[in-house]
């Protein structure tokens, strides 16, 4: 018959210690084990090469395939690492590997860990929403819709075709009186909008723009931006040159506005870990990052992997930021709120 570790507690209630005398008998192994110590030092190699991969990103050169920006786009997606390096040191019993994994679980966290909390605030003054909606989107019409649903003040989008602008225009007429289409990246909104034009970020074509939209709480620069998209190739790594260029103008560009109030919208094919653009980032604050709610991945739609599409501000406060739900398009729609 099996044995049962029962104790009485004082008020005369019966407690069943097997859980407590399993884990005193395996504590006992594990103090008598000898190989405790030495078993998984690959493990604890390979814990603090992740530490030290996540520590000095930056430090990875971009002059081979642009490796260091290929790096900082997926960097959250290192702390995956963490949990399959636990389990493997469990099943190694190998005291030496755990210890070592608290380090890149510290690092982790200390990078990441505040965009797991709950930031989203209440009030604010203007919604802003972007969306690359692709210009292969089977419902142009559908998406519109969507986007006007959103009750955002002011909508950007990016890679519109030149054959679907009209049927963008149609659809969003109704809820938004002004509007202005650059190149392949258009502005609506409900506030009245003046000195619209195109933004020179060395495309060869527009695909990037900028207008004041006036709002009951005075004016505020909204830029719409399509930075060049990249790709990771095995001749080439990751082909993001264009891009790089391309931000540096954008960032010199809003350096140069004469509007304290600048809000950011659009697909800069970059997240805000990637050092290239600095030029943008330096200078520009992150919505997901300041009042989102988790990482707020864009694309791909499928299964978001990276946040590429921003609402970036400057002297403007973010009170909350989310993503919308997936349209026609390969990226998600993204939105934001902001104190004026």
């Amino acid at each position: 018959m099996a044995r049962v570790d029962m104790t009485e507690t004082e008020n005369g209630d019966v407690r069943n210690d097997r859980p407590r005398s399993r884990f005193r008998s395996l504590a006992q192994r594990l103090r008598h084990d000898p190989g405790i110590w030495r078993r998984g030092v690959l493990l604890a190699v390979c814990a603090v090469l992740l530490t030290l991969l996540m520590v000095f990103h930056a430090e990875i050169p971009n002059r081979v395939g642009n490796l260091g920006s290929l790096t900082e786009t997926f960097l959250p997606w290192l702390g995956l690492f963490v949990p399959v390096l636990l389990v493997l040191a469990l099943v190694r019993r190998s005291a030496t590997a755990l210890i070592a994994l608290l380090l890149p679980a510290l690092v982790w966290l200390n990078l990441f860990g505040g965009l797991l909390t709950d930031k989203s605030g209440t009030g604010g003054d203007l919604t802003v929403a972007t969306h690359n909606v692709n210009a292969e989107n089977p419902d142009p019409a559908g998406t519109a819709r969507l986007l006007a649903a959103s009750g955002a003040d002011v909508v950007a989008l990016e890679e519109l075709a030149p054959h679907m602008v009209k049927v963008y225009e149609d659809a969003l007429a109704g809820a938004y009186k002004y509007h202005d289409v650059q190149g392949t990246v258009g502005l609506w909104s409900k506030h009245p909008m003046r000195d619209t034009r195109p933004v020179d970020i060395r495309m060869g074509w527009t695909r990037a723009m900028r207008s004041t939209v006036t709002t009951p709480q005075g004016e505020v620069a909204v830029y719409v931006a399509h930075l060049p998209s990249v790709r990771v190739r095995m001749d080439a790594g990751f082909t993001a040159n264009q891009r790089d260029d391309s931000a540096d103008h954008l960032g010199e560009a809003i350096a140069d506005e004469p509007l304290e109030r600048v809000v950011l919208l659009g697909d800069l094919n970059g997240t805000m870990n990637d050092r290239s653009l600095k030029a943008v980032t330096s200078q520009m604050r992150s919505t997901q990052g300041a009042a989102g709610d988790g990482f707020g991945f864009s694309w791909p739609a499928s299964f978001p992997m990276a946040r590429i599409d921003q609402i970036m501000v400057k002297g403007v406060e973010p009170v909350t930021s989310w993503s919308l739900p997936r349209t026609g398009s390969d990226h998600l729609p993204v939105a934001a709120r902001v104190q004026l």
